[in-house]
């Protein structure tokens, strides 16, 4: 389990900080009417955010090691 969470670390990070500003989003600024379908409940615009933050988080490569093979 800790092998997986050291490889994906940063989309981890990514969905969790995703999360957390989807949150707040919908917290200040949100649908109030209930017609938009992302903002207008806090757990739909929290997964946006979570999935949105994952895929960023993904973009940055971890640092290895590379070995030159002759």
């Amino acid at each position: 389990m800790t092998e997986l969470l050291k490889k994906h670390k940063w989309s981890v990070v990514g969905a969790l900080l995703g999360s957390i500003l989807g949150y707040t989003y919908w917290y200040y600024v949100g649908c109030t009417t209930g017609s938009c379908a992302i903002t207008a409940y806090w757990h739909n615009s929290s997964l946006y955010g979570a999935f949105l933050g994952g895929l960023l988080g993904s973009y940055f490569p971890l640092k290895t090691s590379h070995k030159e093979i002759r």
